[in-house]
């Protein structure tokens, strides 16, 4: 499935170095650093034995100082150089969000924490550690809320990988791949709006751990929801002040057989016009990065997945 493929190419990359600055993630100044030889699993997989979520609570928002070793100003995986935010006030931001498990349950996060498969954390490449934030399924409306307390994915087209617990409880375990919204969570703004509301029982989840072997998941029903509107998913091939430029990129793949309509959208942000040359709608997410690799071979820089 896309998450767990998408979980292999990160061996040891979201954990390469959480026990101090000159090894946070392996790479900060030579790039990718191969440390497969850490886990004993190959391939990614959901726990061998299901599990109830539903008792699974939200991780609660609350101050907590910066991790000392997961927010270096900058650091490279692959090659790519990822700038780390100083801030998460006002972000919100909408992507494509994948899932780990059991490959890496135990093992250091790029914040110091251990991961824990069954609590609702997530990782990101670039928001402080730790953020809290609110992740909706854009597509059954389902939420949970998170602590973001390691790096990744670093996958193409990927926003936000989320524990087992919290893609269990959004509804993305079978599919493999989400679209969502990430919207962070001002702790103390929250613990305000939240002070006076009668808080509904915290269960916490001991689960004994059972040998864990790879296992078939069958994707869970969701429940169609009337009031959320089906979210659109595009590729973004470029954003320009001008039109012209904007229109240049379109004729070039203009003779090219595309899996969605090649046009150019057009918006105004801080008082600018942008022109933005996108493909789609598409079907969905390995659409979305087939295309990409194909555009990518053929010299089209950074494209990436939006979504309306």
């Amino acid at each position: 499935m896309p998450a767990r493929r998408s979980k292999f190419t990160l061996t040891a990359v979201r954990h390469s170095g959480v026990l101090g600055l000159a090894l946070l993630l392996g790479a900060c100044s030579t790039g990718y650093r191969d440390n497969a030889g850490r886990y004993s699993q190959h391939q990614d997989t959901a726990p061998a034995r299901a599990v109830d979520v539903t008792l699974v609570a939200d991780a609660t928002p609350r101050h907590e100082p910066k991790s000392r070793y997961g927010n270096p100003a900058s650091y490279v995986v692959r090659g790519k150089r990822y700038y780390t935010k100083t801030s998460s006030k006002g972000y919100r931001e909408r992507g494509v969000a994948s899932w780990y498990g059991t490959k890496f349950h135990g093992h250091r996060t790029s914040s110091g924490e251990s991961y824990d498969m069954y609590k609702m954390s997530a990782a990101h490449k670039t928001l402080p550690l730790p953020t809290y934030a609110r992740v909706t399924n854009l597509r059954n409306g389902k939420s949970v809320i998170v602590k973001i307390n390691d790096r990744g994915p670093f996958h193409d087209n990927r926003l936000i990988d989320l524990s087992y617990a919290a893609a269990s409880r959004l509804g993305i375990l079978g599919k493999g791949t989400g679209l969502v919204e990430v919207e962070a969570i001002d702790p103390l703004s929250y613990a305000g709006n939240t002070s006076s509301d009668t808080t509904r029982p915290v269960h916490h989840v001991t689960v004994s751990q059972p040998k864990l072997t790879p296992t078939a998941l069958a994707p869970e029903p969701v429940a169609a929801d009337s009031t959320t509107e089906a979210p659109s998913l595009y590729l973004q091939l470029g954003a320009f002040l001008s039109r012209s430029n904007a229109e240049r990129l379109q004729q070039r793949l203009s003779t090219a057989t595309l899996p969605g309509k090649l046009h150019i959208s057009e918006t105004v942000a801080n008082q600018k016009h942008i022109y933005r040359v996108r493909i789609g709608p598409l079907a969905n997410v390995e659409t979305a990065d087939r295309l990409t690799r194909t555009l990518t071979e053929q010299g089209i820089a950074s494209p990436h997945v939006v979504i309306d």
